[in-house]
């Protein structure tokens, strides 16, 4: 999403964004994204912090910082590294004051080759193995 005096951020309502390879449009990308979120469903048990836990490793994999707002859950500022810069917990209100923290400036490998590199491996490890059992 493009706005004037904003810079173009991919909007992820909710599960949108435990999808690797489909969160960022290769034609059009982001300079951050956004996680709109409500984790009431899941209680208080594991689920909220796997949802958070998720959301990092796309930042991660994409190399682009995210804020994400959980109406119940956990909200925060992540980096392009992961990081979670500041945050409010489980269910906790409030109002997080942070800069946007800035993107990679190289295209991560993920976001360069998306899963192509996981099946080169694949194939480069099955294949290390047959020949080691040849042997």
């Amino acid at each position: 999403m493009h706005r004037d005096g904003m810079p173009p951020v991919g909007v992820l309502i909710c599960y949108e964004i435990i999808f690797p390879g489909a969160v960022v449009d290769p034609k059009d990308r982001p300079d951050w994204l956004l996680n709109i979120t409500n984790d009431a469903w899941y209680g208080t048990f594991s689920g909220p912090y796997q949802h958070l836990l998720q959301t990092r490793v796309r930042a991660i994999e994409e190399g682009l910082p995210v804020i994400r707002s959980a109406g119940t859950g956990i909200s925060a500022v992540i980096d392009s590294y992961g990081r979670v810069k500041k945050s409010l917990g489980l269910n906790e209100q409030g109002v997080i004051v942070s800069p946007l923290p800035v993107k990679r400036v190289a295209a991560t490998l993920y976001s360069a080759t998306g899963d192509g590199v996981f099946f080169i491996l694949l194939a480069l490890f099955y294949g290390l193995s047959f020949l080691a059992k040849q042997r």
